[in-house]
């Protein structure tokens, strides 16, 4: 089970920390407050569909012993005006460079990796169900309410 954890550090900056034990660096616009050091959250999505896409494909185009030397996927999101302003529409383009490739195998790799294998397009297609808690802690109380041990 995929698990992650976003820590704030300054202004909108904040770390995404995943179960793998890797890390990436997320911020806001500087148009909105943030100070463009890292990723946005649409970005972020994005990468994520290409990513899970290209994966499944390469992975089968290899299990057909199709020799790719490179896999490149462009996406666009097209996001709506008013907020939340999810994105609406996404457009990929996929470049597969290689020797002797056969279309079959690239259209048959593609089809099965969108369709049957990518988590992130199968999550996209039909939303899960999310809940949230929260916890407010007063910094200045925080520490102050441990317990005290008796010195005899």
């Amino acid at each position: 089970m995929p698990e992650a954890k976003i820590k704030y550090v300054d202004g909108l900056q904040f770390i995404g920390e995943a179960s793998s034990g890797h890390a990436i660096v997320i911020d806001g616009d500087t148009e909105i407050g943030g100070e463009d050091r890292g990723l946005r959250p649409g970005e972020l999505l994005l990468i994520a569909l290409g990513s899970c896409a290209a994966m499944g494909a390469v992975s089968i185009l290899k299990k057909k012993q199709q020799d790719i030397k490179n896999f490149e996927v462009r996406l666009k999101g097209l996001k709506e005006d008013e907020w939340p302003k999810r994105i609406k529409d996404v457009e990929l383009e996929i470049t597969i460079t290689g020797n002797n490739l056969s279309e079959e195998a690239v259209r048959r790799s593609l089809e099965l990796s969108f369709d049957k294998y990518c988590t992130v397009k199968a999550t996209l297609q039909t939303p899960p169900t999310i809940h949230y808690t929260y916890k407010i802690i007063d910094g200045n109380k925080a520490g102050k309410n441990k317990p005290k041990s008796k010195e005899k």
